[in-house]
């Protein structure tokens, strides 16, 4: 009823396919399949899983819905009623190209797991291998106690210890990258000359300026509204800001910086949004850029690291900080308490005239 097979892997360990099959007057009732390192664990699992098919019932309870692992994905990203983030969203999408995905759930175990986090590595690097595995243990968590579906979460968790024992998975590395002065001249510069040309396209100039004072996100920009703005107490509501634990109906006010209120306040009112633009657009525009004007490894987020870095260089304290950038654990902010006050880079910087002047239309 059973069968141990070896084969080798690509780099060069021999994997032990264990396989049961189950048929009754030549038909196939159960086919069940788990790849182990050593063949004395296929052999272990072989034999419970034996007896456990034969004891009375047993085939029956064996004949759940099993699917292959994309079509979990698919229903988890479907039923999620929390909102799933584009990064998240591309991760998983990408996990159903691999062979893996088109592996049935009972099929798919530690082993398996750690051969795809190897078969990642070869591509990526290893925080990104520990991204892939996070959003995949989501699903696996979920997808034995809510749809019935046999993805072993202890599986995922052994896979998880290997993974970083063997060096393929780690923490992302701190981002330290800073626009200097300089390089925003040219942004700024072919922004403003960009804006001339074609008085639709996005007033990045503005969107830079407000991205820096405001330590905001590319994505929480694009969301806020002139509603959300209390010009009185110089402070905005952020909608779904981002936490590790939440998003969605994560609304918090935070405070705003007066450089970056005159920024707001400088926007057209025929639009409830404020920057009524897609994050698409905004990045998307600020990448080419950078591209075109030689400016290397500088993304748009690095300007909420520059804001962030600008309060503490002017005296904030981690308080003060935090109730502008919104970050919920002062501890997150420990990496920055190493600056040194060193006045403001921005004092008398003549692109906040330019995108604080009134805009007559978005």
């Amino acid at each position: 009823m059973g069968t141990i097979t070896a084969r080798k892997r690509k780099d060069g360990t021999t994997a032990h396919l264990a396989q049961v099959v189950i048929k009754r007057g030549g038909a196939i009732l159960h086919r069940e399949a788990r790849t182990f390192d050593r063949k004395q664990a296929a052999a272990a699992w072989l034999e419970r899983r034996e007896k456990e098919l034969t004891a009375p019932g047993g085939l029956d309870q064996e004949k759940g819905v099993d699917p292959p692992l994309s079509e979990v994905i698919d229903r988890y990203v479907s039923e999620s009623k929390k909102e799933i983030g584009r990064t998240k969203a591309q991760v998983l999408n990408a996990i159903k190209n691999y062979e893996i995905s088109q592996r049935g759930c009972s099929t798919i175990g530690s082993a398996d797991l750690v051969e795809f986090a190897n078969h990642l590595a070869t591509k990526v690097q290893p925080q990104t291998v520990s991204n892939y595995l996070s959003h995949l243990a989501a699903i696996f968590a979920i997808a034995r106690p809510a749809w019935g579906y046999p993805l072993d979460q202890t599986a995922m968790k052994d896979a998880f210890i290997v993974a970083k024992r063997l060096g393929l998975t780690s923490k992302s590395r701190t981002r330290e990258r800073r626009p200097t002065l300089a390089e925003l001249d040219l942004l700024m510069q072919h922004f403003g000359e960009r804006r001339q040309r074609r008085p639709s396209s996005v007033p990045m100039q503005k969107v830079i300026a407000f991205a820096i004072f405001s330590t905001r996100r590319l994505e929480e920009i694009t969301r806020v509204r002139k509603s959300d703005l209390d010009e009185a107490g110089s402070r905005i509501l952020v909608r779904d800001m981002k936490n590790p634990g939440e998003k969605l109906g994560n609304d918090v006010w935070c405070d705003l910086p007066v450089e970056a209120l005159h920024v707001a306040q400088s926007m057209p009112l025929d639009r409830d949004e404020i920057f009524p633009y897609t994050t698409d657009a905004i990045g998307m525009g600020f990448t080419r850029a950078c591209q075109l004007l030689g400016i290397l490894d500088l993304h748009f987020h690095d300007l909420r690291h520059d804001g962030v870095s600008r309060l503490f260089e002017i005296g904030r304290n981690v308080p003060q900080v935090a109730a502008v950038s919104g970050h919920r654990s002062w501890s997150s902010l420990k990496r920055y308490t190493h600056l040194r006050q060193t006045g403001d880079k921005y004092e008398g910087w003549k692109w906040l005239e330019v995108a604080t002047a009134k805009s007559v239309s978005g």
